[in-house]
């Protein structure tokens, strides 16, 4: 059974950094491609950013791009999401998510397993 646990959320002040991780449970991890979402009140869950298998190839969504990092750990079985220059509108509870077959996709219905979900909230 795979679980994914998040942690690292927060409240900042815009223009804040946040390091959000994620640890995952199961070996078999490893070969997953993993990815974060997030839900502001109000809204659809959204994807944020991906990271395949080994780490090789990544995707983001374009308000993103440049200011968060996706990266991966498979000795440790974590996921991370560096944020950096953060934004009011980067408030939302953010989930990390993992696929078993689908590779780096951003729609969330690929994604097999997902964690609690952690806050981060952006103040002006």
């Amino acid at each position: 059974q795979v679980q994914l646990e998040e942690s690292g959320g927060g409240s900042v002040q815009v223009g804040g950094s946040l390091r959000l991780s994620c640890a995952a449970s199961g070996s078999t991890m490893k070969t997953y491609s993993l990815g974060w979402f997030r839900q502001a009140p109000g809204k659809e869950r959204e994807f944020v950013a991906a990271i395949n298998w080994d780490g090789t190839r990544t995707a983001y969504t374009d308000s993103v791009k440049g200011r968060f990092t996706i990266s991966r750990d498979n000795a440790k079985i974590t996921v991370a999401l560096q944020m950096v220059n953060l934004k009011p509108e980067d408030t939302a509870v953010y989930y990390c998510a993992a696929n078993a077959y689908s590779g780096i996709t951003r729609l969330p219905s690929t994604y097999e397993y997902w964690g609690a979900g952690t806050q981060v909230s952006v103040s002006s």
